[in-house]
């Protein structure tokens, strides 16, 4: 004090000018505060409160698995509506005490806390926040009008909006009406808006029942959602937890012992079932089905939305997809080389940057129904979360040769009855400009004449060539749009094995054709969708086409369970333990970018892709009957442990048995040695009628079979052995290679 006196009187006018100076400007500062909180509003530029009177936050609409069972929520904002009464008082404090401990006793604005504020930002302190909960409730209500994403002066003009806004709830409404509201409009991550969505979608229950560490963790959500999720982030998400139970103890809510208790609470999350998180790549594609067809109707107003999904059949293919895939990366089929997903997350998890493509071994599965094409699981990839591209029903893959059913299948209905011999020889095109196109079989080797059955059976590509050549490119096309696919196909030979890309969920759904005999259906995944009132707003009708007749069908299903029981799935499938009645067909392209594996029974169709998003050898002589089958037979074999196993399928009474020499496809003679004779089914018209103009008294049974005279392993399934005749010797474990080449001029890998 003595200073200051002294120093006034030595600088009196310094003194007064200053003094001039500042109260000038406190004033002007005084005046503008005034008029900027008096004009922020003018011309009703700040939101009416008196929404708030009956206001209802957005409701989202429901989604419902085949048995009625609650999937999840679909809406802009996830959000339970939940009284103040049935919000537990340690939430209630936890919520007051981390975000604003002087709720109940400011008017909207603390100006304790935002001196603080400044002070901090002149002093270059870390900086704290300053916002009420009534100020977060006026921002979250009303978003468009008190913009979050503004600075300068705009964002000080929204500020001065929010605090104005702000007094004026705290004027009209009680301080417990004010914190329902905001504790039911919050976003607290994970998609989930207010405490209740959020409690159901982390720990799987009400907020009703949370405890103390669950409280804190949910009342930690608000500073930065994403950064403390849990269920991305657990150990950011407890540290932080740990804190606000520190702060509650600290300012006397809880007590020691029951801090100390607490914090030491292990983070038990909810199941996927438990949280609303069943499914992602399904409601996703189920959302984009409503969107179009609801728009804003279906974000607003509560729509209630029965789907086709079976809960247990989904958690069955996620779990053989996820644990086939771990097993590829883990080096259990030969070294694997690419980034694996656990050292991906891992990665992730330690910041590290990890692109915007998944670099991992990614997956896709569908299982339909087939007679009505009801789509009973779909799995889009590894994790919703890191990647939302939906593999099944987005991405464009080369199937290999799970297409060659469609070549066989045209083949069948063109009059080719499954004994007809093909041409198994070296084959060369030429391109022009001196280059020619010399497609291989896997072994790099060939049979000479081979019946369709056994080329079908092994997954030859030349018979399966040439056969697509002879029947034409364009009646292929065409049976193969008739069997659902609607990409484009370019009239090359390379489509025979495999080369155009396809959907995944169309590829599995074209199999329907041969486990209903004969009928497609397409894919479907909404049963019908209600409003709040229960009224019918829509109905999808399942769309069915007849493609095949049953006799044809049924010799397509008959070469299809050979692959299953002597083929190239046969270890992983049959020998692996699934004995149900089954065809299916491996495929793996020919640079190795792509593996797939497609089944059927009578009542149920599945089909696995798996493959990288950046199209690239999976790994050295990658096969589908290897790679892919397993997690299909492992699905299969869950399902089929709750479920009756189907009947097998009838043989329609239209087909006819001719007992022939399966050399020639011709009639036998007495002349034909006991091990070539089988009996086979054909469509009456495509019978032989000639005998066997090879054999005779003077032949050897050298000179009558395939190749170098040795006779190949080859299939008596679903054929009639002439009593006495001993069947063919089997193989014990084909290899399972299933390798389609490219025809230059087609789409080049993908």
């Amino acid at each position: 004090m003595a200073f200051f006196r002294d120093f006034r009187r030595s600088h009196p006018r310094l003194v007064r000018s200053t003094l001039v100076v500042s109260t000038f400007l406190g004033t002007f500062l005084l005046g503008f505060a005034y008029a900027a909180w008096a004009l922020v509003c003018r011309d009703q530029a700040c939101p009416s409160i008196d929404v708030l009177e009956d206001y209802t936050p957005r409701q989202t609409s429901k989604l419902y698995a085949a048995d009625g069972r609650f999937i999840t929520e679909i809406g802009l904002e996830r959000r339970t509506l939940v009284k103040l009464a049935d919000i537990p008082r340690i939430v209630r404090v936890a919520f007051v005490t981390t975000e604003d401990k002087r709720f109940y006793d400011h008017a909207g604005v603390d100006f304790i806390s935002l001196a603080g504020a400044l002070k901090d930002r002149l002093l270059g302190n870390r900086l704290r926040g300053a916002s009420t909960i009534t100020q977060q409730l006026a921002r979250n209500v009303f978003p468009e009008r008190i913009s979050r994403e503004t600075r300068g002066w705009a964002g000080l003009e929204r500020k001065i909006k929010e605090a104005k806004v702000a007094r004026a709830i705290e004027a009209r409404y009680t301080k417990d009406r004010i914190l329902e509201l905001y504790l039911n409009q919050i976003a607290l991550g994970y998609g989930a808006y207010g405490v209740e969505t959020a409690s159901q979608r982390y720990f799987g229950k009400s907020v009703r029942d949370l405890n103390l560490a669950e409280a804190a963790t949910l009342a930690a959500l608000p500073k930065a959602p994403e950064r403390y999720n849990p269920r991305k982030y657990p150990d950011r998400a407890v540290a932080r937890r740990n804190t606000i139970i520190e702060l509650l103890r600290s300012e006397g809510e809880i007590s020691d012992a029951d801090a100390r208790l607490a914090k030491g609470f292990p983070l038990k999350l909810g199941g996927k079932e438990e949280s609303g998180a069943i499914a992602p790549y399904f409601v996703e594609w189920i959302r984009q089905q409503l969107d179009a067809q609801f728009g804003q109707q279906l974000y607003e107003q509560g729509l209630k939305v029965y789907t086709t999904l079976d809960i247990e059949m989904q958690s069955a293919a996620e779990r053989a997809m996820e644990t086939q895939l771990r097993k590829i990366e883990a080096g259990e089929y030969g070294p694997y080389r690419h980034l694996s997903y656990e050292k991906y997350v891992a990665r992730a998890a330690g910041g590290e940057e990890t692109g915007g493509n998944s670099p991992y071994l990614q997956g896709a599965f569908v299982a339909i129904d087939p007679r009505t094409g009801a789509v009973r699981a779909l799995v889009g990839g590894r994790d919703f979360d890191d990647s939302k591209f939906n593999r099944a029903t987005q991405a464009m893959r080369q199937p290999g040769s799970t297409f060659k059913p469609i070549v066989y299948s045209t083949a069948v209905q063109n009059g080719r009855p499954v004994s007809y011999i093909l041409d198994d020889s070296p084959l060369v095109r030429d391109l022009g400009n001196g280059q020619t196109w010399t497609p291989q079989n896997y072994d790099g080797k060939f049979e000479g004449p081979v019946p369709m059955r056994r080329a079908l059976m092994l997954s030859r590509n030349i018979p399966t060539i040439n056969l697509g050549i002879e029947l034409g490119e364009q009646s292929v096309i065409e049976m193969a749009h008739r069997f659902g696919l609607s990409t484009d196909i370019p009239p090359y030979p390379s489509i025979h094995i495999g080369s155009a890309d396809v959907y995944p969920i169309e590829m599995v759904a074209a199999y329907s054709t041969f486990s209903t005999l004969g009928t497609r259906a397409s894919p479907i995944g909404i049963v019908r969708v209600e409003n709040a009132r229960g009224d019918v707003l829509w109905e999808p009708q399942p769309v069915r086409s007849q493609v095949l007749s049953p006799e044809e069908a049924w010799l397509m299903v008959d070469m299809l369970k050979d692959v299953v029981q002597h083929g190239t799935a046969y270890g992983s499938v049959w020998a692996s333990g699934f004995r149900i009645p089954s065809g299916g067909k491996t495929g793996t392209t020919n640079d190795g970018t792509d593996v797939w594996y497609i089944g059927f029974t009578a009542d149920l169709v599945a089909g696995t892709w798996m493959g990288l998003d950046r199209p690239q050898r999976i790994k050295g002589n990658a096969q589908g009957g290897v790679l892919a089958a397993p997690a299909y037979t492992a699905f299969m074999k869950e399902v089929y442990a709750r479920k009756p196993a189907p009947p097998d399928w009838p043989r329609p009474e239209g087909l006819i048995i001719r007992q022939i020499d399966r050399t020639t496809a011709k009639l036998k003679n007495p002349f034909c040695p006991t091990d070539v004779v089988v009996s086979e089914y054909y469509i009456p018209g495509t019978e032989p009628i000639e005998e066997c103009p090879v054999h005779s008294p003077f032949t050897t049974v050298a000179d009558s079979t395939f190749g170098s005279g040795v006779a190949p392993p080859d299939t008596t399934h679903g054929v009639v052995v002439r009593p006495g005749v001993v069947p063919m010797p089997q193989p014990s474990r084909p290899s399972g290679r299933d390798t389609s080449n490219p025809f230059a001029g087609a789409r080049p890998p993908r």
